[in-house]
């Protein structure tokens, strides 16, 4: 899981609809991979609260070289993750931790410090 020379950026801040991210700068939703990342807009995949975060959105950091995922649902854990998600993540052998934001940030920072491959979506909202 470990050894690659792109290190996932570290996210340096976070607040109600803002997150601030090494590297990147401000926004309000994020996706991170090692060596980089971008803003997340739902619209692309069509994730919502209640359809969940969706397999597309997952595609994109398998793609970018997650061996692990985490995905930040929220501040109160309202954005759900859809069942075609969970099992290609799990087809795909990629571990993946779904929680509240506060901790999502935590685990990841904790997996980037330790240069292990991680990535996620973090909602800085609901």
């Amino acid at each position: 899981m470990t050894g690659s020379t792109a290190k996932p950026p570290r996210i340096v801040a976070i607040g109600w609809g803002r997150m601030e991210i090494e590297s990147l700068g401000r926004g309000k939703d994020f996706k991170l991979w090692p060596g980089g990342g971008r803003a997340w807009d739902w619209g692309e995949t069509g994730t919502a609260h209640k359809r969940g975060i969706q397999r597309a959105d997952v595609e994109e950091l398998v793609r970018n070289g997650c061996q692990v995922i985490v995905l930040a649902c929220g501040v109160f854990s309202r954005l759900k993750v859809a069942d075609e998600t969970v099992e290609y993540l799990k087809t795909n052998q990629i571990e993946f931790i779904a929680t509240d934001t506060k901790r999502a940030v935590k685990l990841y920072n904790d997996y980037a410090e330790r240069n292990i491959e991680v990535g996620g979506l973090f909602h800085s909202t609901c």
